[in-house]
């Protein structure tokens, strides 16, 4: 493959990394993504858990589902969702890690 055809790859797997970051930019979907870090859940108990209107986590959902982050699993007239993989709570966390060293930092700095 020439230098050139690597560029395009890589450009391409940095749109689609992208993308992925787009749909984890909410707080209601890092929630959703650390309520099931651990396991399935149908969607009245995420809806409990989370305390958002159907509509709304209906498209929250739907986003996920559809940037497969979560994997949507229907019994009858219930569906079920979970995490495509565990490596996607593992960056939440990481992030989250990254983010209370920052705070740890600046709380340093004030002081």
């Amino acid at each position: 493959m020439s230098k050139q055809a690597n560029k395009v790859k890589d450009k391409t797997l940095y749109t689609l990394h992208s993308n992925i970051c787009k749909a984890l930019a909410n707080p209601i979907r890092i929630e959703i993504i650390d309520i099931l870090s651990n396991k399935e859940m149908s969607f009245g108990e995420l809806q409990e858990a989370t305390g958002v209107l159907k509509s709304n986590l209906s498209q929250h959902l739907t986003v996920l589902v559809s940037k497969g982050i979560l994997i949507q699993r229907k019994e009858g007239l219930n569906a079920y969702y979970k995490l495509s993989t565990i490596k996607v709570a593992t960056a939440c966390q990481i992030m989250r890690e990254v983010l209370i060293d920052n705070i740890k930092k600046q709380q340093k700095l004030i002081n």
